[in-house]
């Protein structure tokens, strides 16, 4: 059995950051892997670990600036990657369904049983990729799973779903799938000092348009950003100083002109 996970690198902004055209800059950005993948991540190399699953390949889009946080997915047991990313996709708004056009066309050459994600990123809050690839694929899928038990010899995934309003839902999925998880799924493993040195070592083939028979009028998205900004806030909020006698008289104050009391 393959196991493919789909990774993203996210980017966090510092308390204080500048704008720069319809992006954050640069140098106000630290990048990671998402943290809902990295139980993906840990759930694709436990089923390694259980013999279930004969290989563990991750698959990103990214710059080549990517493949540091890839690296970290490798140290964790997965065992190769590739990273997808082109001069066309350079500063363009990746919407889900030009991500689902490069994810279909990487899972056409892996061929994989099985499709692990995480139920959305940190970023931008997206949940709707694993979804939607696996609609475009014509595999049978489940979102926000947070248990997984796999059997490879009856081709069925046993899934436990916690939905809306706590409702647990216990249901079987025919492999192939896509399956999209949620975090408490597992407990992700630090990258060891071994499995750093090692995943120097792992394949990352990274591939353009053209290699996956694509052209940027494919993955052209729908959405575009034309302008970015932070929004103004206003509050009319008192802080109160003073002792606790004098704090407690203006407190009392402000409820009664607020109506508040007797």
């Amino acid at each position: 059995m393959k196991v493919l996970v789909t990774v993203k690198e996210v980017a966090e902004a510092d308390d204080d950051f500048a704008i720069e055209g319809t992006d954050i800059a640069e140098s106000d950005l630290e990048y990671d892997l998402n943290e809902w993948d990295d139980y993906a991540v840990e759930a694709a190399v436990q089923l390694a670990e259980a013999g279930v699953a004969d290989e563990v390949v991750t698959v990103t889009v990214g710059p080549e600036r990517a493949e540091e946080t890839i690296r970290m997915a490798l140290a964790k047991g997965a065992d190769r990657a590739v990273r997808v990313w082109d001069d066309a996709l350079e500063g363009a708004f990746a919407d889900v369904a030009s991500k689902v056009d490069l994810f279909e066309a990487v899972v056409a050459e892996e061929e994989p049983d099985l499709i692990l994600g995480g139920v959305q990123a940190a970023d931008t809050g997206f949940g709707a990729t694993g979804v939607a690839l696996a609609e475009r694929i014509g595999f049978e899928h489940a979102a926000v799973v947070n248990s997984l038990d796999v059997d490879a010899d009856a081709d069925v995934a046993h899934v436990h779903r916690e939905l809306e309003g706590g409702v647990e839902e216990l249901t079987d999925v025919d492999l192939p799938a896509v399956l999209t998880v949620q975090t408490g799924l597992n407990e992700p493993r630090y990258a060891s000092l071994r499995g750093i040195r090692q995943a120097q070592r792992k394949e990352i083939a990274a591939k353009d348009l053209a290699d996956l028979g694509l052209t940027a009028e494919d993955v052209e998205s729908a959405l575009t950003i034309t302008s970015m900004y932070e929004p103004e806030s206003e509050s009319d909020a008192e802080l109160i100083e003073g002792d606790a006698s004098e704090a407690a008289g203006r407190l009392a104050e402000v409820l009664r002109e607020k109506g508040v009391g007797a």
